[in-house]
C-alpha cells in the first residue's frame, strides 16, 4: 500500500488536502503528523476522515528526529507531502530563531528519514515570498532569483533550497509548488482575512499596515491543493511549479470587500506604521503548470471570498 506522510495536516491548507483526499483514495493511507501549536486543530478535519481507516494521526515535532523515526518505523511510508512550517511573518520578526529551527531543520530531518527508508516522493510546500517582492509590473517565474525579505521566507527559501540541493546530491526524488496567499475555511485566526472579520464582528478597528496599498494574489485553498496533487502524482521528478490564483488584490481592497459585506462602516480601519521588510507586491505566472499539468484555478474569487467569509461568520 501507498503510504503517504503529511506533515500539520491539522493547519490550515493540510486539513483541507486530507479532508478532501483522504475519501477519494481509500487504498492510500495516510498519516498526519503534527505538532498542534497554535495553528494546528485536529478538528479542522471532517469526522468522516478522522474515522477513515486509511488515516491515522501522530503528534510529533519535526524538530524530534527520534520519535520522527518511530513513526517512520510503525507506518512505512512510501512518500510525504510536507507542508509543516511556522508560517506568520510578524511572529518571524519576533522570533526568528524558531523559524529557522521548524521550516530548516524541520525540513533536513524529514530529508534524511526519507533516504534512510528509500521512500519515493518528497513533495516540499514552498511559498511565493522566497522570491521577495516585485515591482508594479512583472510576475514570478519559476525561474526568478530568490530574495526573502523576511525570516520567515528566508526560512522557507532555505527548506525549498535543500531540498533541491539534496536532489542534486542524494538524487532525491522530489517536487516543490510555489503557492500564492491562501484563502478559505480552517485558516487561522491571525492570518488577515479571518483576524479581520473576528475583530469587524466585535466593531473593533483593523489595523492595516502602512496605506494598505501592498499587493497579494489570492488562491482559494480547495484550488493549491488540487495543484499539490497534481504536482505530487504527476510532475516529473525534480520539478517546480508556481501555483497562483490570478487574482491581485491590496489589503485596502480586501478589507473594503470584508467591510462591505458584513454592512461595517469603513472607519472600522485603522492604518498603523508598516512591518518591516514588508513586500509590496506579489503575482505569480503559473502558465508552467497550466501547460504540463493542465491545472488551472476553479473557483472565482467574488464569489468564494462571500463563501469564505460566511464560513467564519
Amino acid at each position: 500500500m501507498q503510504t503517504i506522510i503529511v506533515t500539520w495536516g491539522a493547519g490550515f491548507i493540510g486539513s483541507n488536502f486530507l479532508s478532501k483526499y483522504v475519501l477519494a483514495f481509500p487504498g492510500i493511507e495516510f498519516v498526519n503528523v503534527d505538532m498542534l501549536t497554535y495553528a494546528g486543530n485536529i478538528e479542522k478535519i471532517s469526522i468522516e476522515v478522522r474515522n477513515a481507516s486509511n488515516y491515522s494521526f501522530a503528534q510529533i515535532d519535526i524538530r524530534d528526529i527520534v520519535t520522527l523515526r518511530t513513526i517512520y518505523a510503525k507506518y512505512n511510508p512510501t512518500d510525504i507531502i510536507h507542508f509543516a512550517a511556522e508560517s506568520h511573518v510578524d511572529n518571524s520578526i519576533l522570533n526568528p530563531r524558531l523559524f529557522t529551527e521548524v521550516n530548516i531543520l524541520g525540513t533536513q530531518n524529514l530529508l534524511d528519514l526519507h533516504r534512510e527508508f528509500r521512500m519515493n516522493r518528497f513533495h516540499y510546500i514552498s511559498t511565493d515570498e522566497v522570491y521577495g517582492d516585485i515591482p508594479d509590473s512583472g510576475y514570478f517565474t519559476e525561474e526568478t532569483h530568490i530574495e526573502p525579505s523576511s525570516p520567515y521566507s528566508a526560512s522557507k527559501a532555505g527548506g525549498d533550497i535543500l531540498t533541491q540541493a539534496y536532489g542534486r546530491t542524494f538524487g532525491l526524488n522530489y517536487t516543490i509548488t510555489r503557492c500564492s496567499n491562501n484563502y478559505g475555511a480552517h485558516q487561522n485566526n491571525i492570518s488577515l482575512i479571518p483576524l479581520f472579520i473576528s475583530r469587524i464582528q466585535k466593531n473593533e478597528k483593523v489595523p492595516l499596515y502602512g496605506d494598505g496599498s501592498n499587493v497579494r494574489d489570492w488562491l482559494y485553498v480547495e484550488d493549491h491543493c488540487d495543484a499539490i496533487w497534481e504536482v505530487f502524482t504527476r510532475a516529473k521528478s525534480r520539478a517546480i511549479y508556481n501555483v497562483g490564483g490570478n487574482n491581485e488584490y491590496t489589503n485596502l481592497e480586501i478589507t473594503k470587500i470584508l467591510l462591505s459585506t458584513m454592512w461595517k462602516s469603513e472607519d472600522l480601519i485603522s492604518f498603523v506604521p508598516d512591518r518591516p521588510g514588508h513586500d509590496k507586491r506579489y503575482a505569480i505566472d503559473a502558465s508552467k503548470i497550466k501547460k504540463d499539468l493542465g491545472w488551472v484555478p476553479k473557483v472565482a474569487f467574488p464569489e468564494w471570498i462571500q463563501k469564505t467569509i460566511q464560513f467564519y461568520l
